[in-house]
């Protein structure tokens, strides 16, 4: 430290090395200018005592006692370089041993309930877990993500009913079976209201993607006839999420299911999805009539019908074709709900209010985090989370995959805030690839986890091998502690086989009277898989001598052997038996090699 020997008066000449000395002296805080000249140095900061506070009571005690090694503080600070020092040495007084650590306020506390990291080393895990501030961008919507959000435009009060009412631009269908779903929905009220109360979450976003295309708004009502406004939705015949997307036809649009997530659920890309896809029909058929028809029953249909109906001459619009009857009534749903959107009085019915502006924002993550943790740190319930985040079918959210999370207006700035704040890891579950063909339990052993936990967590059915190359859900440990990369959390699929001895495969030929379900129950198998490995159906009609096969486990070769009764010689027939003896024997010859191939 410099001392008062490096200052000398105003007036008088200093050398090179005084000045040198006084040039060090001046930077490290021990001199300053004044306009004379040069001040006398300034002392060191004056050390105070903080009070300590008492746990039981949370009273400030008068003095810290003895033996405790108390925090310091600088009385006064003359400059930025000391009061990084001074800081720096708080907080190392604060973490030594034995010290009693202040209670932490304002925007970086823990957040309540959740554990903080312990005061030792932390380990690569939790450090990486420490870095709240990347965790996630601001919240923004999502059709307008570079414009800053209005919290409160003028038009945010309006009526999305009425927006919605201005845009609809689809020509009418006099029809029977319109009023006919009139009165269906008309005697329905709660039916209709579950349903618009779902579908509010949604439709501010989806009118203004219709919108932003210049599409009819009444596409814009087309999930209130798919799903309900359900996202997670799904028929029959697989088709799933608020648009119900075949898994083909997803994949199409670039709608990606694995292991992870199912994209035909989450609400951006789904809508962006759909939309796409009904452009396209329009611009292949000219008539929105005739898109929605192909978005229903497929366009290669649609064209089959238009060409059958132009090849008799009959019209070619909507209501002319001969169409199954879940496509002709599709489009008269339709203009039902629309026409009760336009007057609900007119049907006795009343919609809830919606209001105009987002039900959601976007908000960026750049870190893999727990559905749970998600919910929580946005102050919502999982169900609630998950009503505008659905394609996630498992309890982490891979950011690699998806981008960002949906969250209500009201709780996305909180989400980010609380975010920063967390102390701990953000998601516990990583994926992990299985090197070989294995079982569930060897699986489990292997990650550190309870087969039934791994068996639910990962939906594997009993009596079913994890082939190799899938990728299963798993718990982190000190080994597994990196987000999951992008080429997993796009691509990861699980494979399965049945768990069942190796197989051997039996050569046979029916028989006169033999039935699929016949042969099943000789061989100890369904019918269902005996008809696959056939290439027939169920009820298919097998003909006599046709050639079968049937897959059986190679140790019931070995009982089947070990149990089966000495072959008997059958007799000739004697020349007095005659031509039907002769017969009865060759067909007797006939039926053991059938017999004796079955069971090689």
């Amino acid at each position: 430290m410099a001392t008062n020997q490096h200052r000398t008066q105003a007036s008088g000449t200093l050398g090179t090395s005084a000045w040198l000395a006084l040039a060090i002296a001046t930077l490290s805080g021990c001199a300053s200018l004044d306009g004379n000249g040069f001040s006398p140095l300034q002392p060191p900061p004056q050390v105070t005592t903080v009070p300590t506070r008492s746990p039981a009571d949370g009273r400030a005690d008068a003095a810290a006692p003895a033996g405790t090694t108390t925090l310091a503080t600088p009385a006064a600070v003359p400059n930025a370089k000391d009061a990084r020092d001074a800081s720096t040495a708080s907080v190392a007084a604060a973490t030594a041993p034995g010290t009693p650590v202040p209670v932490q306020e304002g925007p970086l506390a823990p957040v309540p309930g959740i554990t903080a990291p312990a005061a030792h080393a932390p380990t690569a895990a939790a450090a990486a877990s420490d870095a709240g501030v990347d965790v996630a961008g601001p919240p923004s919507d999502p059709l307008e993500p570079e414009a800053p959000v209005q919290l409160d435009p003028a038009t945010t009060h309006a009526d999305l009913w009425a927006r919605i009412r201005r845009g609809f631009g689809m020509p009418p269908l006099d029809s029977d079976l319109v009023r006919e779903h009139e009165r269906w929905y008309a005697s329905r009220p709660d039916y209709v209201q579950r349903m618009t109360e779902r579908g509010s979450r949604y439709l501010f976003h989806i009118v203004a993607e219709v919108e932003r295309r210049k599409m009819p708004l009444e596409l814009a009502l087309l999930p209130f006839i798919e799903s309900a406004f359900n996202p997670t939705a799904i028929s029959t015949a697989r088709a799933s999420g608020m648009w119900q997307f075949m898994p083909g036809t997803g994949r199409d649009y670039d709608l990606k299911q694995n292991l992870f997530r199912d994209d035909r659920r989450d609400v951006l890309a789904s809508t962006r999805a759909a939309l796409d896809y009904l452009g396209r029909l329009h611009g292949m058929f000219g008539d929105w009539q005739l898109a929605l028809a192909a978005y229903n029953w497929g366009e290669g249909n649609v064209k089959k019908a238009l060409a059958r109906n132009e090849k008799a001459g009959l019209p070619t619009d909507y209501a002319s074709l001969s169409m199954p009857a879940e496509t002709r009534h599709y489009v008269p749903k339709l203009l039902a709900v629309k026409h009760i959107v336009a007057d609900p009085k007119a049907f006795g019915l009343s919609l809830p209010e919606v209001q105009n502006h987002p039900y959601f924002l976007s908000v960026p993550i750049q870190r893999d985090i727990d559905v749970a943790l998600a919910a929580r740190l946005a102050g919502l319930s999982v169900d609630e989370f998950r009503n505008l985040n659905p394609q996630h079918s498992k309890p982490v959210i891979l950011a690699a995959g998806t981008p960002q999370v949906l969250l209500p207006f009201d709780n996305a700035d909180r989400f980010v805030q609380q975010l920063k704040q967390h102390r701990g890891q953000f998601a516990s579950w990583t994926a992990w690839v299985v090197p070989k063909t294995m079982r569930p339990a060897e699986a489990a052993r292997q990650t550190g986890m309870s087969e039934a936990t791994l068996r639910e967590v990962n939906r594997i059915p009993p009596r079913m091998l994890v082939k190799a190359g899938s990728a299963l859900l798993v718990p982190r440990s000190e080994r597994r502690v990196a987000d999951v990369p992008e080429a997993l959390a796009d691509n990861g699929q699980m494979a399965l086989a049945p768990d069942l001895p190796p197989m051997r495969k039996v050569s046979l030929k029916a028989r006169k009277g033999d039935t699929v379900a016949s042969l099943a129950r000789r061989y100890r198998v369904s019918p269902a898989q005996f008809a696959q490995w056939n290439q027939v159906g169920t009820s298919s009609a097998l003909k006599a001598g046709q050639a079968l096969v049937v897959y059986q486990p190679n140790k019931v070769k070995a009982k089947a052997r070990a149990g089966a009764a000495p072959q008997r010689k059958v007799a000739r027939p004697s020349s007095a038996a005659g031509p039907q003896a002769g017969s009865v024997a060759k067909r007797s010859r006939s039926n053991v090699k059938v017999a004796r191939r079955a069971d090689d």
